[in-house]
């Protein structure tokens, strides 16, 4: 490009933003200005119908083969092979070849040059699942129409311990199935409950809301509440003035209670954290350096293992001689009951005790008054104790001491009568002598 030509491009552009500027800025872009109404379109077309695939729309076929294979259980295969003949028919009407392998346990799905609904495969692959999944054929076969819809949840996962998850499967399912029949019907879905997957059968709406019931169910979450939600929601549904309203008045709200969990039977003590490591155990040949044993010959070992055999056998010997010794033991004997001769003895020696405990509280008593100040007003000598007794025990003694005092004088006197007598009798005889 020569000289010239550049400075007649630059004048150029210099004329064109000229232009520019005196017309101003660019008119707004017209939105939707491409936007035309279409013949076929109406208000009264339903856009969410979907229309069924007919061999007109695709005449000349796939252009690739797709395929699909899944395994299935050892217990299926016996029923699969009665069902296969139906499943390969139903299958032929829409182009898509099936093959049952026994020896490997699989089944298999491939389209051929027949087939002429691209998304019939996809359908083929769902069927094969839930024929695997333990689904009757006549329910799976249903898969094949447009507006059915399948959903395998798997609900091995959410549990670790294999018994809650027995339970909460259990809770899914209800006292005789009663909970999965009521999500049946308030869902609009064929729901099976099979090992660890629960297959469901149905439009895209009730299997998002299967889905939603059978995650919260295994999460730990009651189901009947969930039931309780979509039973008030189905009669909401009939009033048409409430179609355009929020009904989040008119749904329940359930809280959370803190249920007190099983407390374990063992409770461990937690230890003080230290970061040492724990001290090395010693090992085997450590222990036998230690007490002698690894410098020992084989035959010294060998002594040593026969004579430590030996004393635990003596020790047993000893045991069992023992226990037969006790069975020839007399049984203790059992103090006497009941009896005069023990009766008497019994209480005599009951009063010596009782008369001995007197004794030894009146002599404790002297001894404390010995001991303590002589009081020349209280009229009291060394050997007063009435005022150490109760009111009614001192009349008593006294009334005791009372009456042996009479008999000793009682006694006296008639010491001293016969005493005269003798005497008068003696004289009366040495007389008459």
């Amino acid at each position: 490009m020569s000289k010239d030509d550049v400075e007649a491009a630059k004048a150029a552009e210099e004329q064109h933003a000229g232009q520019e500027g005196a017309e101003g800025e660019r008119p707004p872009r017209k939105k939707g200005k491409h936007k035309k109404d279409k013949p076929w379109d109406h208000e009264g077309i339903d856009h969410w119908k979907i229309e069924p695939f007919k061999k007109e729309d695709n005449p000349t076929g796939l252009l690739e083969e797709s395929s699909f294979a899944t395994l299935f259980p050892k217990y299926r295969e016996k029923y699969l092979r009665e069902v296969w003949p139906a499943v390969t028919k139903a299958l032929k009407e829409h182009g898509v070849a099936c093959e049952l392998n026994l020896v490997e346990g699989s089944m298999t799905v491939k389209t051929t040059r027949k087939t002429y609904d691209p998304y019939i495969i996809m359908k083929a692959r769902d069927l094969i699942k839930l024929l695997a999944r333990s689904v009757p054929a006549p329910q799976a076969l249903k898969i094949l129409e447009d507006e059915m819809q399948c959903d395998v949840i798997k609900i091995g996962g959410f549990v670790r311990n294999k018994e809650k998850m027995v339970k909460r499967r259990q809770r899914l399912i209800g006292p005789n199935g009663a909970t999965l029949k009521a999500l049946e019907l308030l869902t609009g879905c064929y729901i099976l409950v099979q090992g660890q997957t629960v297959s469901a059968m149905g439009d895209f709406k009730g299997l998002k809301q299967v889905r939603r019931i059978v995650e919260d169910c295994m999460n730990n979450f009651h189901p009947i509440y969930h039931i309780k939600t979509l039973m008030i929601k189905r009669e909401l549904a009939k009033d048409p003035t409430l179609a355009q309203e929020n009904w989040e008045r008119f749904l329940p709200k359930f809280k959370k209670k803190n249920v007190q969990r099983k407390k374990p039977k063992k409770v461990r003590e937690r230890k003080d954290y230290t970061p040492f490591p724990p001290p090395q155990q010693p090992s085997k040949e450590d222990l036998m350096l230690e007490s002698g044993e690894y410098f020992l010959s084989a035959e010294q070992k060998a002594a040593r293992q026969a004579a430590a055999q030996a004393a635990k056998q003596a020790a047993r010997v000893e045991e069992r001689q023992r226990q037969r010794e006790a069975a020839f033991q007399a049984p203790a004997e059992a103090p006497a009951r009941g009896g005069s001769g023990g009766a008497a003895q019994a209480g005599g020696g009951a009063s010596q005790a009782g008369g001995d405990t007197a004794a030894s509280l009146a002599e404790g008593l002297k001894k404390k008054l010995k001991g303590s100040k002589k009081e020349g007003s209280s009229g009291g000598g060394a050997g007063d104790v009435s005022m150490f007794l109760a009111p009614g025990s001192t009349a008593a003694a006294a009334a005791a001491g009372e009456k042996r005092k009479e008999k000793k004088e009682k006694r006296k006197a008639d010491a001293e009568d016969g005493g005269t007598e003798k005497k008068k009798k003696k004289k009366k005889d040495k007389a008459a002598a």
